[in-house]
């Protein structure tokens, strides 16, 4: 009979666990506990995308086949050792989230029924500035992998060409994300419309696969999805297990990876060891921030043609 209480020792903290034994992936049979094992195994390398980041809760208290909801404020009867941060939305209210700064604080976060992790592109220490660009490459239902795949790396190569550097990942679903860090100079609106101009960049580049409509019934091929650099949007971190009945992982990659990737091979059980032998391909991408001063010369150039 599965335990109903344990306690978890991470990161100098003693943290609770309910019900370890709860199956959240009924099809493959992972458990909560296995959740937070894998959350252990993985924690330096998923802790770089998450760090001091205000992180909503998106909680799965029955598991990943069952109801989500969004909590964006940390519980009443949070401890007093979690880190957070007072966040502010477009409509004036204002929000306690969490900002996760060690191991201990994805095990609180999984114990709630967190399964994947959605943070800002923002830091505690500039709530305002984006230090992160989000390239989020959404399929629309005719589109196939293969095409996901080709428009990363179109993608991948108008940001080298203004001097950026992307990090490609799995989206855990049937997307690719690029996360790209920058100075944190620019507020959201800015760093959107930074994202805008990359997004039509790439399709005028590859007109019969991507696409920067934003109306869907205007869409074909894949969307690269600009908004998601909008105040107050979220998107599932480097690392963070997706509620897939295979319990899916959303996985760093090289680029040299990208042509040939496929997301099956990235789950729960397969990962750990895959970064034991390999590394984190995204090891570095705090190292060499960029500026998006040639996107948004881009960006002017196509206001200045009317499609502002």
């Amino acid at each position: 009979m599965a335990r109903e209480h344990t306690t978890i020792e991470v990161a100098g903290r003693e943290v609770s666990v309910s019900n370890p034994g709860k199956v959240y992936f009924p099809e493959a049979g992972y458990t909560k506990l296995d959740l937070i094992e894998y959350y252990l195994a993985v924690a330096d390398a998923a802790l770089v995308h998450l760090r001091d980041r205000p992180t909503v809760l998106k909680r799965f208290v029955d598991g990943a086949a069952g109801d989500f909801f969004f909590q964006k404020r940390v519980p009443a009867n949070a401890p007093p050792w979690l880190a957070t941060a007072i966040v502010r939305f477009p409509s004036g209210r204002e929000a306690r989230e969490l900002t996760p700064v060690d191991a201990a604080h994805l095990v609180w976060a999984n114990n709630l029924g967190v399964i994947d992790f959605n943070p800002w592109p923002v830091r505690r220490a500039d709530l305002d500035r984006p230090d992160e660009l989000r390239v989020d490459l959404d399929p629309t239902p005719e589109a196939s992998w293969d095409d996901v795949r080709r428009v990363a790396l179109v993608a991948g190569e108008v940001l080298r060409e203004h001097g950026l550097v992307g990090y490609p990942k799995t989206s855990g679903s049937r997307g690719i994300h690029i996360n790209v860090r920058i100075v944190p100079e620019h507020d959201f609106t800015t760093v959107r419309r930074a994202a805008l101009a990359l997004a039509r960049e790439v399709e005028r580049r590859v007109p019969e696969l991507a696409t920067s409509k934003w109306w869907k019934e205007e869409r074909h091929g894949v969307f690269v999805d600009y908004n998601q650099n909008a105040r107050d949007r979220t998107v599932a971190s480097a690392w963070s297990v997706r509620p897939t009945p295979d319990a899916r992982v959303s996985m760093p990659l090289t680029w040299d990876q990208v042509p040939d990737v496929e997301p099956a091979d990235f789950t729960l059980a397969t990962v750990p060891d895959l970064l034991a032998r390999d590394g984190d391909p995204h090891a570095a991408i705090d190292e060499q921030p960029g500026s998006l001063a040639s996107l948004l010369e881009l960006a002017r150039r196509d206001e200045e043609q009317g499609l502002g």
